[in-house]
């Protein structure tokens, strides 16, 4: 994989000082004093202390293979204590059945310590990349809001992705960015509207560096509903050689001041092999820790494509054998402990101007598409039971006749500036909009603080 070589663009982009709504801290609840994560300022917080993601990817069978690792107690139980012996505190989970129940897999990650990133879609519910205006349509987004209200539901669900790699570096597929945007503001007004714990959105970007930064750019511009709560992206660059070798001094120049949470949802290049997972140190650094909060190591599994560290015999359902590389990884996180402190992180979180429309991104930076009014309903009386993998079915992709967008919304501007920890008014200040290229556009405002408070029961 190439490194980034991109010049410093948010040294010159057109940034908006402006906060999206945080993530509240949660009030106690009857039950379980088991902490939430929340998003503020450019990080994860557990309580008052800064979180940083030390984890795995887990997917046994693969992340396009229709398996549920949190919906089989056996295996989930079986891989449990290892994770634990580990020492990582987060997984992600690519794909989950959302006609299952996963309250014994969810309670015994919690008793162990661990978090969750989930990815809401599955292959036959997902945005089609070539295709993504007929596949976005409210028969996809019933199951896209069925797995919302089931995880947020557990306090250890740390992250929803609302998308994965829908923008790679296939021709035209850029044009599908406003749809996972349109996801990411029905996923957040969902869960506002339902009266669910404010779960951080985000998305898990390619590792491709033609479009990363306006992807980037893009996911963190416009109106709080519609910009991501974080940004991650899959990273694949260092290769057994050092900070500057793999341009990650570069990647952390490109997203200083960037003005929201980044973390890595994939990384472990097995180019030179064994791996030494030295990726650890740095993220654990202080070169880092002011505008990264860790990532997410690929994967636990041996699959296919060869990056796991354990072996599974007899397949999804087998004996786990460990690989040389299980050790590697236990090491490097327990030589690398999470910085205590505030490790430079941002107070507060702010907008970043949408990058200008052109032939390597074909994107009008004022429309996302407006959610279809058949989905509307599920706003009020929720998604109720959700499809599943739909192995005997369809899916949604090409299930227009549930309802399509019929036409596009403004992406509107960001609200005025916000001190992390605080709630900012939902008012608009000047546009967004304008090329990443001229001087910065700055909002001047004033922030409307206020306090919530109450028994939130889930």
């Amino acid at each position: 994989m190439k490194g980034f070589n991109f010049a410093s663009v948010l040294a010159v982009v057109g940034a908006v000082t402006a906060s999206p709504t945080p993530t509240e801290k949660e009030p106690p609840t009857k039950r379980a004093s088991f902490p939430t994560i929340t998003v503020s300022g450019n990080a994860f917080w557990k309580g008052n202390e800064r979180f940083y993601i030390r984890g795995i990817d887990y997917q046994p069978g693969g992340s396009s293979a229709n398996e549920d690792p949190l919906g089989d107690t056996d295996v989930c139980l079986r891989d449990i204590p290892n994770f634990k012996d580990l020492g990582v505190n987060t997984i992600r989970v690519y794909a989950v059945d959302n006609s299952l129940n996963h309250d014994k897999c969810m309670r015994a990650l919690q008793d162990a310590g661990i978090y969750l990133v989930l990815d809401v879609n599955n292959p036959k519910f997902s945005i089609n990349r070539s295709k993504p205006g007929p596949s976005y349509n409210a028969k996809y987004l019933q199951s896209v809001f069925a797995t919302v209200e089931m995880f947020a539901a557990y306090p250890n669900t740390l992250a929803f992705f609302s998308g994965n790699e829908v923008i790679n570096d296939d021709t035209d597929t850029n044009k599908a960015a406003p749809y996972v945007k349109a996801v990411t503001r029905d996923m957040k007004n969902y869960m506002n509207s339902r009266g669910l714990r404010k779960v951080p959105v985000g998305y898990s970007a390619a590792d491709v560096s033609s479009n990363r930064m306006q992807t980037a750019l893009y996911m963190n511009c416009g109106s709080d509903d519609m910009r991501s709560d974080f940004f991650a992206f899959n990273d694949y660059s260092w290769c057994n050689s050092n900070f500057k070798q793999a341009g990650w001094d570069q990647k952390v120049k490109n997203f200083t001041d960037y003005g929201i949470a980044i973390f890595l949802s994939e990384y472990g290049c097995i180019i030179n092999r064994p791996r030494k997972f030295e990726e650890i140190g740095a993220l654990m650094n202080s070169e880092m820790t002011g505008v990264y909060s860790g990532g997410l190591m690929y994967e636990y599994s041996y699959e296919d494509n060869k990056y796991g560290i354990v072996t599974l015999k007899g397949g999804v359902r087998g004996t786990v054998d460990k690989m040389d590389e299980y050790a590697a990884f236990k090491s490097a996180l327990k030589n690398n402990p999470a910085p205590t402190g505030l490790g430079g992180a941002a107070t507060t979180t702010h907008s970043v101007s949408c990058p200008t429309s052109d032939s390597g991104w074909q994107v009008n930076p004022s429309l996302v598409p407006q959610i279809p009014d058949q989905a509307q309903k599920y706003m009020k009386s929720g998604a109720g039971k959700g499809p599943g993998f739909g192995l005997d079915g369809d899916g949604s992709q090409n299930a227009g006749d549930s309802g399509t967008a019929t036409a596009s919304v403004t992406g509107g501007q960001a609200s005025p500036t916000g001190s992390g920890g605080t709630k900012s008014s939902d008012n608009a200040g000047v546009s967004t909009l304008g090329p990443v290229d001229k001087a910065p556009y700055i909002v001047t405002g004033f922030n409307v603080l206020f306090t919530l408070f109450g028994a939130l029961l889930l």
